[in-house]
């Protein structure tokens, strides 16, 4: 997307997790995103250690500012708004970005803006394919969310259509790759594996399909029972003294979850009348997700967008792109003494 001449240059700060997200967006063009990240501190660990993530985001924060700021070629006194993640996310990592942000925007007397890590995650394709239709439909899948967003403005009204009642998306892939003996974190081995098996082998279960949880529960999802019955699978062939065949039960399990989330996503676009499909979060790197929605969104004229890779995953892009649109829209400062919300409700863009 072109730069807009005389655009305020929002400086945007991400710390919800793992990764230490520091990027530049002026208007819509996106100067610089650095990323530090503390995922092999954690591969020990099988999981995310939010005290050891709390103190990478410390030690991370100064020298990734800084390293943004030099590759984009501005000072501090250039920046006009700071944008920065107030939630969800774990509350020590997301502590640590607020502070940082709190005290960027004091000593430059600048404006703060806290915003919503999920909402950045379909904000940041403005970046890539440029503004977005008046009205459209976002599906963030990611390690800890998987939520289907009806947005009618990306900066001032987000409604949610439906959530995760249990394990997300990227989360399942986890327990699901340790169950498979794979590395942590699980996702990336169990879509590589995926490639090699046949995905129609094992038929898993869809949760929330049936014709009894449509009506509450049309736009929810739930992959915990898809992952009991993954383990349940692979006990009975090892008690069996059987070999598991690992890339049929990758490719099954994962197009269970593809089949589920583009299936949903499609009938909440239809029951709609949207014509636009916005995928994002770290879960939409996966194969199986992106070719099934690709599919299916052409053969029901739907468009889709989905970004590189590279911003599919925590970011500062992200939050500097709806940091961006915020200030854009007139949207009011957030308050130096705001707080942060591991919970934060989606209907809420900025705190």
């Amino acid at each position: 997307m072109p730069d807009q001449p005389g655009a305020p240059l929002v400086l945007g700060i991400e710390t919800s997790c793992d990764e230490t997200g520091v990027a530049l967006v002026r208007g819509g063009e996106l100067l610089v995103d650095a990323v530090a990240s503390s995922m092999d501190e954690h591969a020990r660990f099988g999981g995310i250690i939010p005290e050891v993530a709390s103190r990478a985001h410390l030690e991370a924060m100064i020298p990734t500012i800084e390293r943004a700021l030099g590759t984009a070629g501005v000072g501090l006194s250039e920046v006009d708004a700071i944008a920065v993640t107030a939630g969800p996310g774990l509350v020590g990592p997301l502590t640590i970005g607020a502070s940082a942000a709190k005290a960027l925007a004091l000593g430059l007397g600048k404006p703060l803006y806290g915003v919503n890590h999920v909402i950045g995650h379909a904000a940041v394709d403005a970046l890539v394919d440029g503004p977005f239709p008046e009205r459209f439909m976002a599906l963030v899948v990611s390690g800890g969310h998987s939520s289907l967003l009806l947005v009618d403005d990306i900066a001032t009204k987000v409604t949610e259509l439906g959530s995760t009642l249990d394990d997300a998306a990227g989360e399942a892939f986890d327990k699901v790759g340790r169950l498979l003996g794979l590395p942590y974190p699980g996702g990336p081995h169990i879509d590589r594996l995926a490639r090699e098996g046949n995905p129609d082998a094992i038929r898993f279960p869809r949760g929330l399909t049936a014709a009894k949880d449509q009506e509450k529960h049309a736009y929810d999802f739930s992959f915990s029972g898809l992952k009991t019955a993954v383990a349940r699978w692979v006990e009975t062939k090892r008690d069996a003294g059987e070999e598991i065949p690992l890339p049929d039960v990758a490719a099954s399990f994962a197009a269970a979850v593809a089949d589920v989330l583009t299936a949903k996503t499609i009938a909440a676009c239809h029951r709609h009348g949207v014509d636009t499909l916005v995928v994002g979060g770290g879960f939409s790197a996966n194969s199986q997700l992106r070719d099934m929605a690709a599919e299916r969104c052409a053969a029901e004229g739907i468009t889709l967008r989905i970004p590189p890779i590279r911003y599919c995953t925590d970011n500062g892009a992200m939050i500097a792109a709806l940091g961006s649109a915020v200030v854009a829209a007139g949207v009011a400062p957030s308050d130096l003494d705001i707080g942060v919300d591991s919970s934060m409700p989606l209907t809420t863009v900025t705190v």
